[in-house]
């Protein structure tokens, strides 16, 4: 039961990685919401601003069609005049009349950066009201001016009843947008400034938040990796008991029936392993908890020896199973650390490898000094990873199917403690791996 909740739970993500992860994805779904209503509000802003103008200048334009036939003949008497021998103005008159205004009733809507256009059926300029002119030729609907940001809206003009009109010309109202646009400017400030402010104060809420929901979480982690340690700690005496009773039976073998003696040996098998599972436990929790790095000094010693001990180590098992165990040694590496736990580090990896490389097989050990970083490569010619299961031979208690057809032991602790005690180095283990081909693990660790 034990086994099977630090297998579903322990999983290397620390309270703090599960904190930001969770925080990082609350502000992403809120600055999400948050930019998609700012561009909501400032297109429904704009869309009525225009449409408001659009109004105004509609009202405009048909107040000023009823000066078209006037202003028609005017422009006619001008060019009556210009072809008797007096010269034209070079331009239609600015104003209709003297005092500069529109000469209608409604003159009042006019404002200094709007401007009315008269146009004929041919869509002639015969007559301007107005500071603000434009240069696109008249087009019934709104439009944008070319030289500046300005907004027209031009009306066609009829004569004569519904089932016999004539069209008499156009009416183009103008007027610049530079108004809107000032609104439209200081609403993306606001809601640019608002929009950090928001973003700000969800981001403290969302940490609070994060903060409070992961509470029972770390506290329920905290007792698991407790109750963890605990239970492998209180486990070790009556192993220690059990495997010293099965000593001394085995030392006395007269003493017992010969059929017994298979099923001792069995007991005995069956304590040591659970002995070693007991200590990869409390190796991991004690890595996890920080306690091992507080209780462990560090001193500087040789890589090389360290790997060249393994080897000699390993020696013996590897001829029994007739695989090659060939290594590619540097001189003199030196690293700071502990000596049992890189030992520890590289024998899991070293017995991965022997375990999984049928006989006739070969494993080989080499060194590579790249910048400030010594890379170890445990590679092997055996049964090889399947791409899918990379990403899982690090985790606790993980053995695909067909390892476990093919390893007698093991509880998938080996890779796991060693990935845990090269990160305490501030190192990294990567592996590549093909089926039938063979694998290697590579290890990156800082030297002196």
């Amino acid at each position: 039961m034990v086994l099977d909740i630090v297998s579903n739970k322990s999983k290397n993500l620390s309270s703090q990685a599960l904190r930001w992860r969770l925080l990082l994805s609350y502000m992403g779904v809120m600055m999400t919401i948050l930019g998609l209503s700012a561009l909501a509000i400032y297109k429904y802003t704009r869309h009525n601003l225009y449409e408001q103008m659009d109004r105004r200048l509609e009202v405009l334009a048909q107040a000023a069609s009823h000066n078209l036939s006037t202003i028609k003949a005017n422009y006619d008497r001008h060019q009556e005049i210009g072809l008797a021998g007096n010269p034209p103005p070079a331009r239609v008159r600015r104003y209709l009349d003297g005092d500069g205004d529109l000469d209608i009733p409604w003159e009042h809507l006019r404002q200094p950066d709007q401007g009315v256009e008269w146009f004929d059926a041919q869509k002639r300029l015969v007559g301007n009201a107005g500071i603000l002119l434009n240069d696109l030729p008249p087009q019934p609907g709104w439009q944008f001016g070319r030289q500046k940001k300005i907004r027209t809206v031009t009306l066609p003009a009829y004569s004569g009843s519904d089932s016999q009109k004539q069209l008499e010309g156009y009416i183009r109202a103008n007027q610049v947008t530079d108004e809107i646009e000032v609104i439209l400017t200081r609403l993306r400030w606001g809601l640019g400034i608002g929009g950090i402010g928001v973003i700000g104060l969800t981001g403290l809420g969302g940490i609070w938040l994060t903060k409070q929901s992961l509470k029972p979480i770390e506290q329920s982690f905290e007792q698991l990796k407790q109750f963890t340690a605990d239970a492998a700690h209180e486990l070790r005496s009556p192993l220690a008991a059990i495997k010293t009773s099965v000593q001394v039976m085995e030392y006395y073998p007269e003493r017992l029936h010969p059929q017994d003696l298979k099923k001792i040996g069995a007991i005995a098998s069956a304590t040591d392993h659970t002995i070693k599972l007991v200590e990869d436990l409390l190796l991991l929790t004690r890595i996890d908890s920080g306690s091992l790095q507080e209780t462990v000094s560090w001193v500087e010693l040789s890589l090389t020896e360290i790997l060249e001990d393994l080897l000699e180590l390993f020696q013996s098992s590897a001829q029994a199973k007739e695989i090659t165990l060939e290594s590619h040694l540097l001189p003199n590496i030196m690293v700071q650390g502990d000596g049992a736990e890189l030992a520890r580090l590289f024998r899991n990896i070293i017995e991965n490898a022997l375990q999984y490389t049928p006989g006739g097989g070969k494993v080989i050990i080499s060194m590579k000094e790249e910048r400030q970083n010594i890379l170890v490569k445990i590679a092997d010619t055996g049964f090889g990873i399947a791409p899918e299961h990379l990403s899982s031979i690090f985790d606790r208690f993980w053995r695909a199917d067909k390892a476990r057809t093919r390893r007698a032991g093991g509880m998938g602790m080996g890779l796991s403690i060693a990935r845990a005690i090269a990160k305490r180095y501030q190192g990294e283990i990567s592996v590549t791996s093909q089926i039938d081909i063979g694998s290697c693990f590579q290890v990156k660790l800082p030297i002196n």
